[in-house]
């Protein structure tokens, strides 16, 4: 099937798109600021999609230092997915498998050895996509979200 979309980087222009479907799609929502954070410090890594000239899914993602979710020794350098989010009339499209994998793609910029991301435990298709991309869960955090349900940590190493 051919792709009817596009990925590109994130511009500030974009901010009013991706705010609307962050809002739209997620229970998790977040600053203007916070979005612009974000792609300021780690632009390689905030990807938006787009079909028909219109933004209708995006990406971000940051990067951190800290210990490996794998086992590795000592610290290491590992991409976050922060936010990912396609509007729903888009999904099925294989557009949030295209943004992970631009990412992750894109994290190696940064010199990240491994991705990592939380995903509601309840969110079976996010977890089946995510298993399909080669992530394991490594870890569930209980209680993560605001409203009490528990996030599975899932891990791949880059």
């Amino acid at each position: 099937m051919q792709n009817t979309f596009s990925l590109r980087k994130f511009t500030t222009s974009d901010l009013e798109s991706v705010t609307r479907i962050n809002r739209e799609c997620l229970p998790e929502n977040y600053t203007d600021f916070f979005f612009v954070d974000l792609y300021r410090r780690f632009p390689e890594t905030f990807v938006v999609a787009e079909e028909d000239g219109k933004v209708v899914g995006y990406m971000m993602c940051r990067i951190e230092v800290g210990l490996s979710n794998l086992g590795f020794s000592g610290l290491i350098k590992k991409g976050h997915v922060v936010s990912v989010a396609v509007m729903l009339s888009y999904r099925r499209k294989h557009i949030g498998e295209a943004l992970v994998n631009k990412a992750m793609e894109n994290m190696l910029v940064y010199n990240a050895k491994q991705c990592y991301l939380e995903v509601r435990a309840t969110n079976t298709p996010a977890v089946n996509l995510y298993k399909k991309l080669g992530f394991q869960v490594t870890r569930t955090i209980k209680g993560y979200y605001a409203d009490g349900e528990d996030a599975y940590v899932m891990t791949k190493k880059l």
